[in-house]
């Protein structure tokens, strides 16, 4: 079997019930190898659910393979252990979809191909509009989705956007990035189709992270490795977005300004180094990047008080404490590829630009 398709699933029944048969579907149009075993499959990790989760995968979707954690691990671990469930079944390629996105027809055979015909592509992802969920029905808007828009890029203070994605903004889709060169940063966690042999060779997410900005990690990893990170807008889903945490939630604020943090100190050094130059100066030069950056996110959290906003202030304030706990806790990941060249950390800055 080729590929498979991963969803992570924590207490979202219903997006199971609305999404899944969809995403069953685009599955076998690939239709079965030369051995008669599917091009692809689907497989549900849930993480510890307590709403019934189980009991529809169970009688409404006994066909899917399922993976039953015993708690909630959070994005990084449970995919890191669903995989590891999985690794001597030798699929090509393995997928990660949030349970909130509904695909199009022909959005995994358009990846694989992707994959297929460009072998120095490590990772890819699809073009990512948004849904809206209004009583009952879901309406799909034709805008960029938050999430990962038309791809991910980094601005020059470390701070990630997308096209079609400015802080909270999206655009209307035009095609306007269709015809873009495809290489980018990053593709987003919602949808991401990763080679199998290089998840195992990056040894997967980074755990610290649990959820948020996980993916920016593995994707910069990945370039570093020497492979290509690139975005294909033909393949089109649709992400709901909020299912797990909400938007304006203290929790979710505090792991994106913490794990900003641990993405530049994982990567950052390292890119320096791919670009010529020498280790230590390298590693000072990030040192005074990240030194810099947690002045901007103090001056952020004044803002944030100053404002009535007290508990985002103090999710900053969390933020950096645990990110000097973590830290202590870093991967030791390999010196960048010959051959690394970093795509997608542009000289703009995102504030400006906002």
């Amino acid at each position: 079997m080729k590929t498979a398709v991963v969803v992570l699933n924590w207490n979202t029944k219903d997006y199971l019930r609305w999404f899944l048969p969809g995403l069953i579907a685009s599955c076998k149009r690939l239709g079965a190898s030369a051995d008669g075993s599917p091009e692809a499959e689907v497989i549900v990790a849930d993480s510890g659910s307590d709403d019934g989760s189980r009991v529809v995968l169970a009688s409404e979707f006994p066909e899917v393979r399922t993976i039953l954690l015993d708690k909630n691990y959070g994005f990084t671990g449970g995919y890191l252990k669903a995989f590891e469930a999985l690794r001597d079944r030798n699929y090509d390629y393995y997928v990660l979809i949030n349970s909130d996105v509904e695909v199009s027809e022909d959005w995994l055979y358009l990846l694989t191909k992707w994959m297929d015909s460009h072998p120095d592509c490590g990772i890819c992802g699809p073009k990512l509009h948004g849904l809206l969920r209004e009583g009952g029905e879901l309406i799909r808007t034709g805008r960029f989705e938050y999430a990962g828009a038309g791809g991910g890029l980094m601005d020059r203070f470390g701070f990630p956007y997308c096209r079609g994605r400015i802080r909270k903004k999206v655009e209307e889709d035009h095609g306007q990035y269709d015809n873009c060169d495809p290489d980018v940063l990053w593709v987003t966690g919602a949808c991401l189709m990763i080679r199998s042999s290089l998840w195992w060779q990056l040894g997967g997410l980074d755990s610290r992270f649990f959820a948020h900005m996980e993916e920016i990690d593995l994707c910069w990893r990945a370039q570093l490795a020497g492979w290509k990170v690139q975005v294909v807008p033909e393949a089109l889903v649709w992400h709901l977005g909020g299912g797990t945490l909400q938007a304006a939630s203290p929790f979710k604020l505090k792991l994106n300004w913490r794990n900003n943090l641990l993405l530049l100190e994982n990567n950052l050094a390292y890119t320096y180094i791919a670009q010529g130059m020498p280790v230590a100066k390298a590693k000072r030069k990030a040192a005074r990047f990240i030194r810099f950056r947690v002045f901007l996110d103090n001056c952020a959290r004044i803002v944030y008080f100053c404002t009535g906003k007290a508990e985002y202030s103090k999710a900053v304030k969390q933020a950096h404490e645990e990110w000097r706990e973590l830290r202590t806790q870093g991967v030791r990941y390999p010196a960048p590829a010959v051959n690394a060249s970093i795509r997608g950390i542009t000289r703009r800055s995102i504030i400006f630009r906002y």
